[in-house]
């Protein structure tokens, strides 16, 4: 089934999914053969109704129960969204990406307990799977659900974003030694994440101080102080500035 973005249908279910309107979907469900696995087109191209429940901003109200409602109705977890013209975008996110990159841990779990793929790929981040979405984004929570659920943590800047110094520890001792723009690309993510000792490990082995990746915007320390600061990420602000990191990117 395939629906136009502004059909009165469409609106109806988009309504129910963000509004956590449960007697509304289900009667919507049950007089529609086929809505839970219907796509919902525009002109940048379509999604399935989990992408609804999963879309930005999420945390929309009863967000973990619409999931399970349109799975036990025949939904697929896996489902992905598609271009305008999808043979030539054969590979679109899946739901459980979208939850990865706004943090709804609830929405997330839902889907991983209805048959998601946590290693599927395809994401908005490196085309990497929902932990890579989810490390990009700085969204911890989903992050450390996936890794409870057993997400495979394959690269440096993964480790290090989370924290697993030991993990960090064994892509030196282990094989070619990683780069140094893989080190200091884990070196900026260790401070997205707030992580002064796998910080500290990697700037000892020759990471940068004021690195700034292609893909962000601010230094170590600008990326370390954004977020809210809790023990943990105070201490590796204090030590970044103890080492005399710059607080913002030189203009250039």
């Amino acid at each position: 089934m395939i629906l136009r973005a502004n059909d009165q249908l469409a609106g109806g279910v988009i309504r129910a999914l963000k509004g956590g309107d449960l007697e509304s979907l289900q009667r919507m469900l049950a007089a529609n053969p086929g809505l839970s696995v219907a796509r919902i087109r525009d002109d940048r191209g379509s999604k399935v109704l989990l992408h609804v429940v999963t879309d930005w901003p999420g945390f929309f109200p009863k967000g973990p129960t619409v999931v399970e409602m349109l799975i036990r109705a025949g939904a697929n977890p896996n489902a992905r969204t598609e271009g305008p013209e999808p043979q030539t975008e054969p590979d679109g996110e899946t739901p459980l990406q979208w939850a990865a990159s706004n943090d709804d841990v609830e929405v997330a779990e839902a889907l991983i307990l209805g048959g998601a793929d946590i290693e599927a790929r395809g994401g908005s981040i490196a085309g990497g799977t929902a932990l890579e979405n989810a490390i990009g984004y700085g969204c911890w929570r989903v992050a450390r659900l996936l890794l409870q659920h057993g997400a495979k943590v394959e690269k440096l800047w993964h480790a290090a974003a989370l924290g697993m110094t030991s993990v960090v520890e064994r892509f030196f001792q282990e094989g070619s030694p990683p780069s140094r723009e893989e080190q200091n690309d884990a070196f900026w993510q260790a401070c997205s994440g707030g992580y002064r000792r796998t910080a500290e490990y990697l700037f000892a082995r020759g990471a940068e101080l004021n690195w700034i990746p292609s893909y962000a915007k601010g230094t170590p320390l600008e990326i370390a102080s954004r977020a809210g600061m809790d023990t943990g990420r105070e201490a590796l602000v204090n030590w970044l500035r103890a080492k005399s990191a710059q607080a913002e990117a030189k203009s250039s």
